[in-house]
């Protein structure tokens, strides 16, 4: 019995490590790129190793977006949920997104920014995930704007859905431009727009000071 649970803790671990390198690599490369040979390559690893622990290149693609995932609610969720409901909360995400693509979590800035492109327009598991993983992401944003308006934040006619879209469409703006041009200014000018956008709806001041106070050129 010991012995089979130190093989699966050993098992647990080398997925886990597998899964680091697949992710990034995969924010890069993208997730059609994500062979189990090509994994296999990047983790100095053998294919057969990798055959075992994910059987399929769609189970691996799978698993990688799960991984991805629960990466980035740790780093951009978890800590926003230290903060109140409403403004303080939408503040704390905003920023958290920011700072997430800015640092490179993932090698290639966001990973979902990344991969939704390939599948947007091929059915499938794959695309399901994705979808899952962008519609979990844009309603914790809408519904934590909702809240901001149900207590009196912002004013009472805003729609959360609305901004939700608009604020994820400049973040991942920033992240691509960002990318591309091997500059940090595109955060600096969807900062300037989210505050603009929260001092629009009626947030206090106050409240969006830390969106509003980041060198993004500096952090």
């Amino acid at each position: 019995m010991i012995e089979t649970d130190g093989r699966r803790l050993k098992g647990d671990a080398s997925r886990r490590l597998v899964l680091d390198r697949a992710v990034d690599l995969a924010s890069v490369e993208g997730l059609d790129g994500l062979s189990i040979g090509r994994l296999a390559e990047a983790a100095h690893v053998s294919k057969s190793g990798v055959a075992t622990l994910f059987g399929s290149k769609e189970r691996l693609q799978l698993a990688a977006i799960e991984a991805a995932r629960l990466r980035f609610v740790a780093s951009v969720i978890e800590p926003a949920r230290g903060e109140p409901r409403g403004i303080r909360r939408i503040v704390a995400l905003l920023d958290g997104w920011i700072a997430y693509s800015r640092g490179r979590v993932f090698a290639g800035g966001c990973f979902f920014a990344a991969t939704t492109a390939e599948f947007d327009s091929k059915p499938g598991p794959v695309r399901d995930a994705l979808a899952a993983a962008m519609g979990e992401w844009n309603g914790y944003i809408a519904a934590s704007f909702g809240y901001a308006v149900a207590q009196g934040e912002v004013a009472a006619d805003e729609d959360h859905e609305q901004f939700a879209f608009e604020a994820t469409a400049l973040l991942d703006a920033a992240n691509t431009r960002s990318l591309l041009g091997g500059s940090n200014l595109p955060y600096v000018f969807a900062r300037r727009a989210l505050v603009a956008r929260l001092r629009a709806a009626g947030a206090d001041d106050a409240l969006v000071a830390r969106l509003a106070e980041v060198d993004d050129l500096t952090a």
